[in-house]
């Protein structure tokens, strides 16, 4: 195997170009009572983030931020579609390759570490380009985290008891009786996020939707520029989706879950392990089911991970939506955060 090295919507029309963004106007805005800006390019797996994440570094002064719960993870490259070697030394990614895939990385973390380095970021008199497709990550970041009870390990042994007996599924129909609207945007396969929920209900007696509506949202010190890749024609990004699953197998998936099992500790319901990809390749090594399944699985959940990205893009209000599947897409976006950020 070869393996790679690490390190109110808004729909823009093209008006006239405002002067182009450079260092100066970052440090020195035409108004002092500016808050300094941040970029998020959002969108689906396989909407082509990364690559104009990387076109943007090469003309405009900014420094990139993963925002994507896969990419942190060490030795998973060829099934997250992390940057390879060459891309990441032309435009290098903070948050990447930062935990073991037997470690856990909570929302929180995301949050303290990104607001720390677009806060360092932002001295350097650079503009912080936050790329990725973790939505919850955007969501904790924009609107800050709740104030949610500890985790009980009563509550949490009792509900491992109820998994194991009758499994996660169980667990969600039960969720989506209680608190509706969580269930309805966890994957049923999510089995923490999904226990987490529950446990909530179980300790306050509140569903946790209720309790996140209920608290105050912290301003983020940034005037956001929110660019939303989405797809005009949902057919070619689901062709996009095959390609790309058909050939991270060739590339040898397989083979590198391999290694990492015997380098590291794993189980299937690490949060690494629970990955698009990694979950369908542990199933496939432990004979529960074939190659061809394994195509076909892979490839159906990624399309299901697209089809929640995209009902969390459409659900955000302020963003600037571009067709992901339009040519001259990079001068698009680069159009667009020019004109925003000289509003």
């Amino acid at each position: 195997m070869n393996k790679k090295d690490r390190g109110s919507r808004i729909e823009d029309r093209g008006e006239t170009l405002a002067p182009p963004l450079t260092q100066s106007s970052i440090l020195n805005p035409q108004s002092s009572k500016k808050l300094p800006p941040a970029i998020f390019l959002m969108g689906p797996t396989a909407s082509g983030k990364t690559g104009i994440a990387v076109e943007l570094a090469q003309r405009l002064p900014v420094e990139l931020i993963s925002v994507d719960s896969a990419l942190v993870y060490r030795g998973m490259d060829i099934g997250t579609a992390k940057p390879d070697a060459a891309t990441l030394a032309r435009a290098p990614h903070h948050l990447i390759d930062i935990r073991n895939p037997t470690e856990a990385y909570s929302v929180a973390a995301f949050r303290h570490d990104t607001l720390r380095l677009m806060a360092d970021i932002t001295a350097r008199g650079k503009v912080p380009l936050l790329v990725g497709g973790t939505m919850l990550y955007f969501k904790a970041l924009r609107e800050g985290l709740s104030d949610l009870p500890q985790a009980d390990p009563e509550v949490r042994a009792a509900l491992d008891a109820e998994i194991a007996q009758h499994g996660i599924a169980h667990l969600h129909k039960q969720l989506a009786a209680v608190d509706a609207e969580t269930a309805a945007r966890l994957s049923p396969n999510d089995s923490q996020r999904i226990q987490r929920a529950m446990e909530i209900y179980r300790i306050t007696g509140q569903p946790m939707s209720a309790l996140i509506s209920r608290q105050e949202s912290p301003e983020l010190p940034y005037r956001t520029i929110l660019v939303a890749l989405i797809p005009s024609d949902r057919a070619p990004l689901h062709a996009r989706i095959a390609t790309r699953f058909k050939a991270m197998l060739a590339q040898g998936l397989v083979e590198e879950l391999r290694a990492l099992r015997a380098n590291y500790p794993l189980h299937p319901d690490l949060p690494a392990m629970r990955c698009v990809g990694y979950r369908q390749a542990w199933q496939f090594m432990e004979g529960e089911i074939n190659e061809a399944q394994l195509l076909e699985t892979g490839i159906a959940a990624t399309r299901q991970l697209a089809k929640r990205q995209l009902t969390w893009l459409r659900s955000m209000p302020g963003i600037i939506e571009l067709d992901c599947l339009a040519p001259g897409l990079s001068q698009q976006v680069d159009d667009a955060i020019q004109r925003r950020m000289h509003v």
